[in-house]
């Protein structure tokens, strides 16, 4: 008798009269929302303006949707084109399936363009959102939790994900590899907000921090799964494509480092704002005050002792020429 383990829902749908909330689609977007909100956050601590990881987010998440699921439609083909198969739910992304590597690539893609249109250095746009991916990742493989799917080996540990039995699937007590990548990815959204805080990593660097550091993780959070897949030497395709990655990421921070050091000073020329020209040259005035004050005597009064002295100087040269004379 089993005494504890994690039950599934009974259903992915939630029915609010004719509308259909679906759990999936209900975790990849409150994920977006949060990836957003934080970003926006480390965006504005940069220097940048409110609202600009948001404008550049309405081009960027259409094309990592996109990306996603045509990588999962490529490299599991076979579940969509194969003899018996219904080549349509290739377009039913709210039945499972995103490709979290082709996402990434063409996020990228439209976080360009988004860049390119309000002049803004990618690389630092990356910096900013790349906790808040993280973190949409550890809440939208929730989506999985609700579709019963992408579990890994059978076990009888007390955390144990209970799955009920179904065309695609048998009946029984397995790793809760969704819920093992759930928490890594908010460990790596922690590691990355510290690393930026400790070592002011720029020019991309915070982002290939967490590339690497989500791979590390997916590589041994892959092994586990027992969904089909395609083998390479005896590999799951995911492990190669994390190694692979892992490695470009590594070897990224390590170039950047050496040739581009330190931070950008300026991520969105728009922030440059008047009010900040007025607030320096206070600044200049107070300092300006603050040495005549330890120099001993005021502004005004040093311009005037200044005066005296010079027509005292004139006098005595005058008189010295006197008695010489």
């Amino acid at each position: 008798m089993d005494l504890a383990y994690i039950p599934s829902p009974s259903t992915g749908v939630i029915h609010l009269g004719p509308i259909p909330l679906r759990g999936y689609a209900f975790c990849i977007i409150l994920g977006v929302f949060v990836a957003v909100w934080l970003g926006n956050k480390r965006w504005i601590a940069r220097g940048g303006t409110a609202g600009t990881v948001a404008d550049i987010a309405v081009w960027a998440v259409p094309f990592g949707l996109v990306g996603g699921r045509l990588y999962h439609v490529i490299t599991d083909y076979q579940l969509y084109f194969s003899e018996g198969e219904n080549w349509v739910d290739a377009f039913k992304i709210w039945e499972g399936g995103l490709g979290i590597w082709g996402a990434i690539a063409f996020g990228a893609v439209g976080a360009w363009i988004g860049c390119r249109r309000r002049g803004i250095p990618l690389p630092a746009y990356a910096d900013a959102i790349a906790p808040g991916i993280a973190l949409a990742q550890a809440i939208g493989r929730w989506g999985n939790w609700f579709n019963q799917e992408l579990y890994g080996k059978p076990t009888d540990l007390p955390w144990a994900l209970k799955i009920t039995e179904s065309a695609n699937r048998e009946a029984g007590l397995y790793h809760p590899t969704f819920l093992y990548e759930s928490l890594w990815c908010i460990g790596v959204a922690l590691l990355v907000i510290w690393a930026d805080r400790r070592f002011k990593l720029g020019h991309g660097r915070a982002f290939a921090l967490y590339v690497a550091a989500y791979c590390a993780g997916r590589g041994w959070i892959e092994y586990m799964r027992v969904d089909e897949a395609h083998h390479i030497l005896g590999l799951r395709l995911n492990v190669w494509t994390a190694i692979i990655v892992f490695l470009l990421a590594v070897l990224y921070m390590v170039l950047s480092a050496r040739m581009r050091p330190g931070r950008e000073e300026i991520v969105e020329p728009r922030s440059r704002k008047p009010v900040d020209m007025e607030k320096t040259e206070q600044a200049e005035e107070t300092e300006q005050a603050d040495d005549a004050e330890d120099a001993g005597e005021p502004a005004e009064d040093a311009e005037e002792s200044g005066d005296a002295d010079s027509g005292g100087d004139v006098e005595n040269g005058a008189g010295s020429a006197a008695k010489k004379g």
